[in-house]
């Protein structure tokens, strides 16, 4: 990998690096085929999508019971690694509960109150990697939220991963169904003879199930549409160049598509950081992905002219996970407004947030740290605001009301101010 100059970068650079593609577009046709005939043909068009893309002959689809078994069956050193990680996600998003509250504003009663959703779902991945850590990341804020049914959907396989089945019964889980991608979200959107429908899905999944969420969405509401992980290190010259490399192929190690990037102002750093890539990756498992993933056009190790543009360069490019590993990390937080889950400090590697730190590793990426942020107990909870009005409050208000609504032209709701009054 070369180091690239900040200010060397052509239109065609920038958007690939600020408008990364999550190759939705490209499976959406598909995709609304396979939601319709899962709507339409319920277990039976889930069965053969099951052959069809798992190459699967899926028996019964509720694994629930299997889900109980593996918790029983799993080793002790993995199954007390489940329960840290999850008692620490626990205690994370139980700190996020909201209180519901009611205050007086000169004689107008005004407040707020947060009730959960009844049902939810949540996607946990399997495929290529088994994924126990998104299990407790999804239904552990659900539960927290106080949501009364949390159905989970993860692709079948001839043997299903003990350890994501362990962990999606730690988590809390109601129901657990084998069923993967689009028509997974497909069957919890609108249901089918097994699988209970819900009133929103979240959860992360590769571009079929986000493309698929895009198709639901309106009938059922969703977390975000999430592409391929991403990281970007945003490092000074105190940094050691061996653990920004490693942070890097530990992203690159999720997908092949998967965007990582360092940005340094220090000319020698950038150099060492190449360095350390190309001497760590022969040693790693995954190499094929981890080498494919450093060579997309989202990924690479830039230099800029000074911290102020790398700054402004990991503020555009607001990534999923922003690793600072700085002199002064602090300062570069303050100037930062736009990264889903920032790591400070070169011993909190992403990996920590991915597992067992507590914070939630489902995350806006493509950029959507613009806009929103991740997985929180606030995405299982609706908030509904509260009013009580004496006569007086109303009479303070009175003419302000009916001006405005005879502004509007809606005299009746001018009207039902007056009535009040006036008597």
């Amino acid at each position: 990998m070369e180091v690239r100059d900040i200010d060397g970068l052509g239109p065609s650079d920038r958007q690939a690096l600020f408008e990364r593609d999550a190759g939705v577009e490209a499976v959406r046709e598909d995709v609304h085929d396979i939601v319709d005939r899962v709507r339409d043909e319920g277990d039976v068009a889930i069965r053969e999508f099951c052959r069809e893309f798992d190459d699967v002959e899926v028996g019964n689809l509720d694994i629930t019971d299997a889900a109980e078994r593996a918790h029983e069956e799993v080793d002790d050193e993995l199954l007390d690694a489940i329960r840290t990680a999850a008692d620490n996600v626990r205690e994370f998003h139980e700190r996020q509960v909201p209180e519901d509250w009611r205050d007086d504003f000169e004689g107008r009663e005004l407040g707020r109150r947060f009730r959960p959703l009844s049902c939810v779902g949540v996607y946990v991945p399997g495929g290529a990697a088994a994924y126990p850590s998104s299990a407790l990341m999804g239904i552990i804020p659900a539960n927290v939220a106080g949501v009364d049914h949390v159905v989970v959907t993860t692709p079948p396989a001839e043997e299903l991963n003990p350890a994501t089945l362990a962990a999606i019964h730690e988590a809390g889980a109601d129901a657990v169904y084998s069923v993967g991608g689009a028509q997974a979200v497909a069957a919890m959107a609108y249901g089918t003879e097994t699988v209970t429908s819900v009133q929103k899905i979240v959860g992360p999944g590769n571009r079929w199930v986000t493309a698929a969420k895009a198709e639901v969405r309106g009938d059922v509401e969703i977390d975000f549409l999430a592409g391929p992980s991403e990281v970007l290190v945003l490092a000074d010259e105190t940094a050691d160049p061996a653990f920004v490399a490693a942070d890097l192929l530990a992203q690159a190690e999720h997908d092949e598509h998967a965007s990582v990037v360092a940005v340094t102002a220090d000319a020698d750093l950038a150099d060492s950081i190449t360095a350390e890539l190309d001497a760590q990756l022969v040693e790693q498992d995954r190499q094929e992905t981890m080498a494919t993933a450093l060579a997309n056009d989202a990924s690479g190790v830039f230099l800029a002219r000074s911290m102020s543009e790398a700054v402004l360069f990991a503020e555009e490019y607001a990534a999923e996970h922003l690793s600072i590993q700085a002199e002064d990390d602090e300062a570069l937080l303050d100037r930062i407004d736009s990264a889903g889950s920032v790591f400070l400090g070169p011993y909190t590697p992403v990996a920590a947030g991915d597992y067992a730190s507590g914070t939630n590793h489902v995350l806006p990426t493509g950029g959507g740290a613009r806009r929103f942020g991740g997985l929180s107990v606030e995405t299982f909870l609706r908030s509904t605001t509260v009013q009580r009005l004496d006569r007086e409050g109303l009479g303070e208000l009175g003419e302000t009301i009916t001006t405005l609504a005879e502004a509007e032209g809606l005299t009746g709701h001018a009207e039902s101010v007056r009535r009040r009054l006036d008597r």
